[in-house]
């Protein structure tokens, strides 16, 4: 069985457009949902080792905590951006002006 269910777009990187795609998908004889990245390039267009299968017995588990997520939770979650030089705190080295300890 291979269904799609939806596709998220991730990003484009110098060329290449990388989507996250969930879909159903058997493996082994087994179906699963499949949380994998997609890409399309010039050179390769289709699936990536980056992504996760969840199992059909552990899906409930896998949605339960999925759903326990707050909306809230996740707003300003932004990464913090990294101050420049010449806004970061000044260190103390131990070393005085002269080069001495």
């Amino acid at each position: 069985m291979e269904k799609e269910i939806g596709k998220i777009l991730k990003g484009e990187y110098q060329g290449t457009v990388t989507e996250i795609v969930v879909g159903l998908r058997e493996y082994n004889g087994k179906t699963g949902v499949d949380i994998r990245e997609f890409t399309q390039s010039e050179t390769y267009t289709g699936p990536t080792k980056k992504g996760l299968r969840i199992p059909a017995d552990k899906f409930e588990d896998f949605r339960e905590m999925i759903n326990s997520i707050n909306p809230k939770d996740l707003q300003g979650s932004e990464p913090a951006t990294q101050k420049k030089l010449s806004e970061a705190p000044e260190e103390d080295s131990g070393i005085d002006e002269g080069g001495l300890m």
